[in-house]
């Protein structure tokens, strides 16, 4: 075994597992979709607000499990903290300074950048500490990806307009059927399949921003079908209730397609950006292979 792959074994990988970094070009995604949206500009400004954004969301992920330790000792005891491949304190002390970090860059982008970044910070953190307490914990996990939306719309030349804040609701309600499919997963027991019916949401605002004369264009009528089938795709194999791979796939799945949820917000007039966000998907894809996104 060489010294390279000790290395990944026993000091970095249990942090990427921590920070569920797999579902990091999620987060592009967002941050790109909701610059298009918002009118594009400056790249310096799009790369502040992924980078605060990529150091967010690693921090909320890494008091996630700190918050966690206790539950996970009982029902996730592969997880790093239970495991011993990590220390509590480390967590907590990583994770704050990644939301630190995180926010400094957010508030390079301006006032907007400093206030709701700031809110940002602190959904993420009422989430990590109340989310295995409450029921409405998914709005809360909702609530974070639309502020990112938000202040990645803020860092855009024409900042923050409707079709921004539609969009990111959309996502939110996406988010929320999500992260119900989530919550099963590591509680267990039977599954109340209505807040997956929130996972159309994007159909409905693809129905409602494209005139009907439009749908006939691959370039609108594409991303919907294909966001659709990948949804259909992942909702099997959470009905299929084998067990936890089954379900676990189910969510990593559904994670990976808020990539398609932005995408059918911003085409057609964003396709030259197509291909980046195709490139996001795969990558989400391939990346859960390797560190898992739950």
């Amino acid at each position: 075994m060489s010294p390279a792959w000790v290395v990944w074994r026993e000091r970095l990988r249990p942090w990427l597992i921590l920070g569920r970094v797999s579902n990091l070009p999620t987060v592009w995604s967002n941050c790109l979709a909701a610059w298009l949206l918002g009118g594009g500009g400056s790249m310096g400004r799009l790369a502040w607000v992924m980078l605060g954004g990529s150091l967010i969301y690693v921090g909320g992920m890494f008091l996630n499990d700190a918050c966690d330790v206790e539950f996970d000792r009982a029902h996730r005891s592969e997880r790093p903290i239970p495991a011993g491949e990590v220390g509590a304190a480390a967590v907590w002390v990583a994770g704050f300074g990644l939301l630190l970090a995180g926010w400094i860059c957010l508030a390079r982008l301006g006032t907007a950048g400093i206030g709701i970044g700031l809110l940002l910070v602190a959904a993420v953190v009422v989430y990590d500490v109340v989310h295995k307490e409450v029921p409405y914990a998914p709005i809360l996990m909702a609530l974070c990806r639309f502020l990112l939306f938000l202040v990645a719309g803020s860092a855009a030349l024409d900042g923050i307009g409707g079709q921004t804040v539609w969009s990111g609701l959309v996502l939110g309600v996406y988010v929320v059927g999500l992260s119900y499919a989530a919550r099963r997963e590591s509680a267990g027991g039977p599954m109340a399949y209505w807040p997956l019916l929130l996972l159309v949401a994007p159909l409905l605002l693809a129905g409602f921003t494209n005139p009907p004369y439009a749908w006939g264009r691959s370039i609108v009528l594409m991303p919907v079908v294909i966001f659709a089938i990948w949804t259909v795709r992942c909702l099997s194999l959470l009905w299929r209730g084998v067990g936890a791979e089954s379900t676990r796939a189910g969510v990593s799945g559904l994670l990976a397609g808020i990539v398609w949820v932005d995408v059918v917000a911003v085409m057609p007039p964003n396709w030259p950006f197509g291909m980046v966000f195709l490139g996001l998907f795969g990558l989400s894809v391939v990346l859960q292979r390797v560190v898992p996104a739950t």
